[in-house]
């Protein structure tokens, strides 16, 4: 059908491509006349360029500075402050309110003009500046320089496609550029032509490492021009180095720290001179669908310390909910055999003619095995069982059964289990059982989860405080002996003792409400990270510290933390220092923050499945570039096992067979579990291999290990690491060989991620081949 109405409609994006294509062919007409101009001639367009941008705007610039000048010389609202905290004495009338918001407005009108006339100007410029930086790159051919701790040789001029690429970067889209087809190149030529306005741009990239070796790699194309580059991930935050990376002509970073920068100017600057950023004039996200979408609603936070806090509650706690889950683990696995007896019951009640007795056998199998999937999911022998023909439609079967009318038989289900894990929810739930349990082995009653009623407590107490008081009262008018002048000062007395005494009971109940509310959540939390949360898969452990690991990048996540007690409980867990909970000073998420910038464009290798949510979202346009060359990668259909075992065994043969003949293979794993594991599988069988994982051994080796991965008979196992920005080079040796195969180790939720892992392989027409490996083990065949 969509094919239909592309063939009478036409294909819009090849329509918006045959726009650009005259474009690109100004550009190579004034690429062929900079050939014979001296350095210093080439250099000296950029100077022309610059001059004809300034002067463009030079009125609007001016008419912008006088209103700048009459709101800082007339006091009012927002006159400048003085390094004494005192406004400062300037000469210059009164500004009303409305003759001060008059001015923002015109400010505001001016600005806008001034992007409008900027980006007519740049528009205009394109052809020859993005001939300049062509010509640049072509003249640096063969010399080398020091990128990503590893010594490159320059051998790029970009082709087309890049320059068509750099065109929809500039107008403010997305360019989806395959992977291979040279993004990074495509970037600097956008970036020299905005910088040129004065304004500043930033180059937003994924991880340190990639934001650092493009700024090496790409930093002297721009300085051969006499443009600043500078990297802010090079720089501690708040020092004079960062405040100079921004103020570069061009800033490379990632989009956490930029963020986190942002959060620091608004929240912790009181003069203007101690703002590290400049303003946001424009940006280029790489891998903007990483940012913009798999992380979009993932709030950037600068939290501190809770005072006066206590973790005391998570040590104690750890053993008993430690023998708690163990005490699960027991029960999962005594409902796994009981599955099968029952089901070894069934098939005789069946042989023997009774249908009834072997439906109420059945019956009663799909209890046990819906209910030891309630109580750990992650149970190996359970996973087995379920693998098993049939098992998961009985189990799915029984669980409809159960969710019916409103799930009111559930309770039924769970009241047999200590708690009830729901992995698609991330939940964990304790029952009565459950309560009456971890109780006993703490030696307190099961009172222990039973939250008083704030309210009902509260006004019982009153209740009896008023009784107390008018019986007071019946008491004293009762004494004859006693003048009025001291009944009234008793009264007074004794009220004053039974408020006291008000008060305390309502501290008591308040205090009980909150301890065993504390308790009860740090209970939970334990819960969920004995259950829920795995070493070397959510999480690492280095430097006696809990870590965490990014499920999109593979890469620590340096200073974050789980919140709500969740990471106190896995410190609790690992029996590492449990550090002090932190609270919010202040969060933006990193949708909202790049909704700041004038202009805002991306490029990566998958963003056409997303098209639509950034229209809406962001109303960025997405443009898919052609490839330079035609993608000769062989991708394969995934190959499906049973079990884990199965699976990881037919990776490790495949690998043998591999570096038999010599061609270098990266095995992609979604964990810092799964990639220690089939290490460990290779040197069994004796296959030198580099690892590359969140942990802090294996991540500083990075560059090294990433230039080795296309070498002859090399072996790579990567998280994901080793995807998004990962250029991994091969030689024609290699190529005779087949290229890089890329071997995954399971199936990521996001597509996104396995199209990245599968785009290191067969780049910029390179021979090479992809294939996924996948078993009904794996959390995503279980889960969905």
């Amino acid at each position: 059908m969509f094919e239909w109405i592309k063939n009478l409609f036409g294909d819009p994006n090849q329509r918006e491509l045959d726009k650009l294509w005259p474009v690109v062919e100004e550009i190579n007409e004034h690429y062929e006349e900079l050939q014979d101009l001296t350095d210093d001639e080439l250099r000296a367009k950029t100077d022309k360029f610059r001059t004809e941008i300034q002067e463009s705007v030079a009125d609007i610039e001016e008419r912008q500075d006088e209103i700048r000048e009459k709101l800082k010389r007339a006091p009012g609202p927002e006159a400048p402050v003085g390094g004494d905290g005192q406004v400062a004495e300037l000469e210059g009338e009164s500004l009303s309110l409305d003759e001060r918001d008059a001015l923002y407005d015109k400010f505001d009108e001016l600005e806008e003009e001034w992007q409008d006339i900027i980006e007519d100007k740049l528009w205009e410029l394109i052809p020859e500046a993005f001939a300049v930086i062509k010509e640049t790159c072509r003249r640096m051919l063969g010399e080398t320089w020091m990128a990503g701790g590893s010594k490159i040789e320059w051998d790029m001029v970009p082709y087309d496609v890049q320059l068509l690429g750099a065109i929809v970067l500039h107008q403010g889209r997305i360019a989806e550029m395959k992977t291979g087809e040279g993004k990074t190149l495509a970037a600097v030529m956008p970036l020299y032509l905005n910088a040129l306005a004065g304004r500043g741009c930033h180059l937003v990239t994924v991880n340190d490492y990639l934001a650092e070796r493009d700024t090496e790699w790409m930093g002297p194309i721009y300085e051969f021009h006499g443009l600043t580059v500078d990297c802010i991930n090079r720089y501690d935050p708040h020092t004079q180095g960062r405040k100079e990376a921004y103020e570069a002509d061009i800033t490379y970073g990632t989009n956490n720290e930029i963020g986190f920068d942002y959060l620091r100017d608004n929240s912790f600057v009181v003069r203007p001179e101690q703002l590290m950023q400049r303003g946001h004039h424009y940006a280029i996200i790489d891998e903007i669908d990483s940012v913009l979408i798999d992380e979009a609603r993932t709030p950037l936070i600068i939290s501190g310390p809770v005072p006066d806090q206590e973790n005391d509650e998570y040590r104690e706690l750890r053993d008993p909910v430690e023998q708690l889950v163990e005490a699960q683990r027991r029960l999962v696995r005594s409902l796994v055999k009981e599955t099968r007896e029952l089901l070894e019951e069934k098939e005789t009640a069946e042989e023997e003619g009774d249908t009834k007795r072997a439906q109420d056998l059945e019956d009663e199998a799909g209890l046990a095995l819906f209910r030891a999937s309630r109580g750990y999911p992650k149970n190996r022998q359970l996973q087995k069982l379920l693998n098993e023909p049939g098992m998961e439609r009985l189990r799915q079967k029984t669980e409809n059964f159960y969710l019916q009318e409103n799930a009111k038989r559930m309770p039924f289900v769970d009241e047999e289990l200590y708690f009830s894990v729901d992995e698609k929810k991330q939940s964990v739930e304790m029952t009565e059982k459950g309560q009456e349990y971890i109780a006993k082995i703490m030696d307190e009653t099961a009172d222990l989860f039973v939250l008083p009623v704030i309210g009902d407590e509260i006004a019982e107490i009153e209740e009896e405080h008023e009784k107390k008081v008018e019986q007071l009262e019946e008491e004293l008018q009762e004494r004859d002996d006693l003048s009025k002048e001291k009944r009234e000062n008793k009264y007074m007395n004794d009220k004053r003792e039974l408020e006291k005494e008000l008060q305390e009971k309502k501290r008591e109940v308040y205090n009980t409400y909150s301890e065993r509310a504390e308790r009860v959540h740090a209970i939970e939390q334990l819960l969920k990270a004995f259950t829920l949360y795995e070493r070397d898969t959510e999480y690492i452990v280095q430097e006696g510290k809990v870590q965490i690991v990014d499920e999109h990048t593979g890469r620590v996540m340096e200073g974050r933390r789980y919140s709500e007690g969740l990471h106190e409980a896995l410190e609790a867990k690992e029996e590492v220092e449990i550090q002090n909970a932190t609270q919010t000073y202040a969060s933006v998420t990193l949708q909202n923050y790049f909704r700041m910038y004038s202009k805002l464009s991306g490029m990566t290798g998958t963003a056409e499945t997303e098209a639509e949510e950034f229209n809406e979202i962001y109303d960025l346009d997405v443009v898919v570039v052609p490839t330079h060359e035609p993608v000769r990668r062989d991708d394969k259909d995934d190959l499906v096992f049973q079990t884990k075992r199965e699976k990881y065994n037919a990776i490790i043969e495949k690998v043998k067979e591999y570096n038999r003949r010599g061609q270098p293979v990266l095995v992609g794993s979604a964990s810092v579990e799964v990639s220690e594991t089939i290490s460990r599988m290779l040197k069994r069988e004796n296959i030198p291999h580099n690892v590359l994982n969140a942990k802090q051994d294996r991540a500083k080796e990075e560059a090294q290990i990433v230039a080795e991965a296309g070498q002859k008979g090399s072996v790579t196992i990567a998280t994901n690491m080793a995807g998004r920005g990962t250029d991994i080079q091969i030689t024609d040796e290699v190529r005779e060989f087949g290229g890089l195969a890329i071997l995954g180790s399971e199936r990521h939720e996001s597509r996104r991620i396995d199209l990245q892992l599968r785009g290191r392989a067969g780049r910029q027409g390179d021979p090479g081949e992809s294939q996924f490996y996948v078993s009904l083990e794996d959390d995503l065949m279980r889960l969905f």
